[in-house]
């Protein structure tokens, strides 16, 4: 899902991701835990890299990482992706449009908010 809003991104498309903590990751379920903790034991307090707990800001870090996020095109894009954790009020009464690429679940596979837990986030 992730490449595809990427592209949309870069094609000019303004993007809001709305329940942040549902986005399904395919692959066994310790692998990627232990792929993310890894991530996240790697940035120090004081020095870089940082990566996120949050299910929102992973999410939007994974997108970050398909973009030419230091040119200006990848800038622009990066600024027209809206990412949430739930559904905040001012978009609760929009209807919405679920991409057919997001109704397929992979057989073995894990939620965002669960590694986002394992993360110790306190938004999941």
């Amino acid at each position: 899902m992730c490449t595809q809003v990427a592209k949309r991104l870069l094609s000019g498309e303004e993007i809001t991701i709305v329940n942040a903590e549902k986005v399904r990751i395919s692959g066994n379920r310790s692998q990627i835990i232990a792929h993310y903790k890894q991530r996240w034991a790697r940035g120090k307090n004081f020095s870089g890299p940082k990566y996120p707990r949050a299910a929102d800001m992973i999410f939007k870090r994974t997108v970050r990482g398909m973009l030419e996020y230091r040119k200006t095109t990848g800038k622009e894009a990066l600024k027209r992706l809206r990412v949430y954790v739930g559904v905040p009020r001012e978009l609760k009464d929009i209807p919405t449009e679920v991409p057919a690429i997001a109704k397929k679940a992979p057989a073995r596979s894990i939620y965002l908010g669960e590694v986002s837990k394992e993360l110790g986030s306190g938004r999941s």
